[in-house]
């Protein structure tokens, strides 16, 4: 059985959305909100995120993964907050939450996510 693999918002370095099968990955998300804390920033990736998943064919409801980076780990508790608004009455992805340097001083949190197609 041959798997195709269709790429969208291929730039540079990196493709956006890559499709394996029935498999989406997307490319690490962050928030170009400059002045935004981290319920702001977390809510804005998490729209990023379902725009995303959308332009591949599913939604968050297809979420398997998450692998969220914060800049510091005293943001877990409101970006925690963002995530369970995000995620509220629906099936929860297994999830890592780490803490890690960004590589923009005003990023506050990446996310990462792999999600099945719907159907």
């Amino acid at each position: 059985m041959t798997s195709t693999v269709k790429r969208f918002g291929a730039q540079t370095r990196f493709s956006s959305i890559v499709v394996h099968g029935n498999t989406v990955y997307l490319a690490g998300q962050v928030s170009q909100l400059v002045d935004g804390d981290i319920t702001a920033q977390s809510e804005d990736v998490f729209a990023k995120i379902d725009a995303m998943l959308a332009e591949a064919g599913c939604s968050r409801d297809s979420l398997l993964s998450a692998q969220i980076w914060l800049r510091d780990m005293s943001d877990y508790d409101g970006m925690n907050a963002a995530w369970d608004r995000w995620l509220e009455g629906r099936a929860k992805p297994v999830r890592v939450c780490v803490e890690a340097p960004m590589a923009k001083p005003h990023y506050l949190i990446e996310v990462l996510a792999v999600a099945a197609l719907d159907g």
